[in-house]
């Protein structure tokens, strides 16, 4: 008898322990989901055109960081490469190229492809209005910047949701860049780094493919 209302008691415990974490663990994973990641990651189809010339190329997005693989590949001072990786953080452009397994590394230039809708050298900024780019709602900006003491003006147009530019047209030169296809999705920090086994070799030159 004794034994049997031993035993009871532990199940009434049992039970109790388990009301208590079903009703903590949505409050514990809420706070887990707080500290994640809060940058854009992303992936889609890019077209950029510079001086008459189309690349097309896949794009994979972190934050700042960005990983294009062109549909095809393009020449630099030191062979073709199809895989141009992006590294704001470190204001540095890679060029992957495998025949070499070398790392082709450009300072970064005020042409690249932006993810943040605050240009180099903004002076000022005009809403337009709602638009759509690649099937996706945004804001359509008037952008005015000032490089090296000379003016240039552009239709930016930023991702609602991302925060992200997803289309870009400088209104005083031939270059532009969209996306025909764009989904948020989360991406490998591997897609950014340094490809294993290569080494970085610096521009002799300091100029992109596209110039």
């Amino acid at each position: 008898m004794q034994g049997e209302t031993r035993r009871r008691a532990y199940h009434s415990v049992f039970l109790v322990l388990i009301v208590a974490a079903s009703v903590w663990c949505p409050f514990l994973a809420a706070e887990g989901a707080d500290t994640l990641s809060t940058e854009p990651e992303f992936s889609g189809r890019l077209v950029l055109g510079v001086n008459g010339k189309q690349h097309q190329a896949q794009v994979f997005g972190k934050g700042d960081r960005l990983r294009l693989e062109y549909k095809y590949a393009v020449r630099t001072e030191r062979g073709f490469a199809a895989i141009e990786i992006i590294r704001s953080d470190h204001a540095e452009i890679w060029y992957v190229l495998p025949q070499r397994r070398e790392l082709l590394v450009m300072p970064l230039t005020e042409d690249i492809i932006p993810t943040r809708p605050k240009l180099s050298g903004e002076t000022t900024r005009t809403l337009i209005g709602p638009a759509v780019v690649a099937d996706r709602p945004a804001r359509l900006y008037d952008v005015q910047t000032e490089r090296h003491g000379r003016g240039e003006r552009f239709y930016e147009w930023v991702d609602e949701e991302m925060d992200i530019v997803l289309k870009l047209v400088s209104r005083d030169r031939d270059w532009s860049f969209h996306y025909e296809r764009i989904r948020k999705s989360p991406q490998p920090a591997m897609y950014f780094e340094e490809p294993p086994g290569y080494k970085k070799c610096v521009s002799a030159t300091g100029y992109r493919p596209e110039d």
